[in-house]
């Protein structure tokens, strides 16, 4: 059993901590052998016990003071055991300290306690009675001895005690202060790595936002003035006033996108739009447990509809073949797609030679959340862009359908015919697919996409409101 304050582990002899410890014990333990063997030469001369005997006695028992940190109850046992002889009131004294200053059971201090305190009445009475005895002209009250036997006891066990108790209350209190105080260190730490953790998963996803919105806003834009300048370049000679149109659609295209990305850098810069991904990411959690069931029938289900819709779609083609004047922007600066803005979306398709249908099926229920409309807005301006990628002059069939909650998209296009557009070797990164299902889950949405048992390719989804609802 060690001292509260020096249990720790330290870099000094044996059972001390720190070579100071051991260098006060052992300086405590002289004190104490040399006191032992003075008190012990007189009390063995009114004995009549050797001399040596007594001073090698007294070396003995002082010495036991060394062990005080390892051994406090022996120590004490020790100092009450050779009371009787009027020896060992410094080992009785730091033993007591000691005692109460370690970890040993409160029980176990008040026994030892009082049972130094006892050894010291009965040796005060005896030695005042036998003081009182030697001198007749002494003859004090029957309550004087008593009184002095009992404050002699705690005079020399109270102190020590109650200051060994101190001591080690406030050796344990800071213990405790510096442990919790090292916990919170551990916890702060980690809590930064933590963060750390997070801001790095934070910019990964702002990077990763950014580059879809990138794509998406550009991606289309470009990909049809691509597309124009190759029909420009095939009519420049045979058919000059066409040319001048495809040039002006060009031209229009190339606006329409200088205005889009300006509007998504000033967003950018003005920090406005994380409103809008904190309430497109804000539920992702929790819709996509609750939408991973529904999502894949409620596909079917849109893909079954949209196949018996086929036979009402439009089917004639641009009869003179010439190119219809492109419909201006209706997103004006700073706004966000919507799905109103659908039929200028596959305007500018058809403008640059597809032919498309557009079938819109119901009426919005409700309110629907902005980043549902924007999500639904991109997926098909991004599939329209990659059927002029992969299908330059494939019939393609646009479908929305408004559910009680949701929204279905359907883009699917047929293959692409062997005599149709000529090819504008349009580069492709890759990242359309990906982009779009990122925009759909991230909603708690369902995205499926591949190719069709014709040979076209089919694009799906299902985007519920709730995830998007602040």
């Amino acid at each position: 059993m060690t001292e509260s304050g020096d249990s720790r582990a330290g870099t000094g002899p044996w059972w001390w901590s720190r070579p100071r410890s051991a260098a006060l014990d052992i300086a405590l333990a002289a004190v104490s052998a040399t006191e032992c063997s003075v008190q012990g030469l007189d009390f063995g001369r009114q004995a009549g016990i050797p001399a040596p005997f007594m001073v090698v006695l007294g070396v003995l028992v002082g010495s036991t003071l060394v062990a005080r940190r390892r051994w406090p109850i022996a120590v004490v046992l020790v100092s009450v055991a050779v009371s009787p002889a009027e020896m060992g009131v410094t080992l009785g004294i730091v033993g007591l300290y000691t005692l109460a200053a370690t970890e040993v059971p409160r029980r176990i201090t008040a026994l030892l306690a009082a049972m130094s305190a006892m050894g010291t009445m009965v040796i005060t009475t005896i030695q005042l009675e036998q003081d009182i005895g030697r001198n007749p002209d002494f003859n004090p009250s029957s309550w004087f001895v008593p009184l002095v036997a009992v404050l002699m006891a705690i005079g020399v066990t109270a102190p020590p005690v109650l200051l060994g108790l101190y001591i080690g209350a406030r050796r344990r209190l800071v213990e405790s202060l510096r442990e919790r105080a090292d916990g919170l260190e551990r916890e702060l730490s980690l809590l930064a790595d933590r963060a750390e953790e997070r801001a790095e998963w934070a910019r990964n996803e702002e990077r990763t936002r950014i580059a879809r919105e990138m794509h998406d806003v550009v991606a289309h834009r470009v990909s049809l003035m691509v597309v124009h300048a190759a029909a420009l370049q095939a009519v420049a000679l045979k058919d000059p006033e066409k040319a001048a149109r495809n040039a002006a659609l060009v031209g229009d295209m190339g606006r329409q996108a200088l205005n889009e990305l300006r509007t998504m850098l000033g967003v950018l810069r003005s920090g406005e739009s994380g409103g809008t991904e904190k309430d497109r990411t804000g539920g992702e959690e929790q819709a996509v447990r609750q939408e991973s069931d529904e999502v894949p029938a409620r596909l079917a289900e849109f893909a079954a509809a949209a196949a018996g819709a086929v036979s009402q779609a439009a089917a004639g083609a641009q009869g003179d073949g010439s190119a219809p004047e492109p419909a201006p922007s209706a997103l004006p600066d700073g706004a966000a797609p919507s799905l109103a803005e659908l039929e200028e979306l596959v305007g500018e398709s058809r403008a640059a030679g597809m032919a498309v249908d557009l079938n819109v099926h119901g009426e919005p229920v409700g309110a629907c959340p902005p980043p549902v409309e924007q999500t639904a807005y991109r997926v098909v301006q991004e599939a329209l862009t990659n059927v002029h990628k992969h299908a330059a002059g494939a019939r393609t069939r646009v479908r929305v359908a408004h559910r009680e909650a949701e929204v279905a998209l359907q883009v699917e296009n047929e293959p692409a015919p062997v005599d149709g557009a000529a090819d504008a070797k349009l580069p492709s990164g890759g990242n359309g697919l990906v982009g779009m299902r990122e925009r759909v889950t991230a909603l708690g949405g369902g995205f499926v996409s591949g190719p069709t048992e014709a040979g076209g390719f089919r694009v799906s989804a299902v985007i519920p409101y709730a995830a998007a609802r602040p």
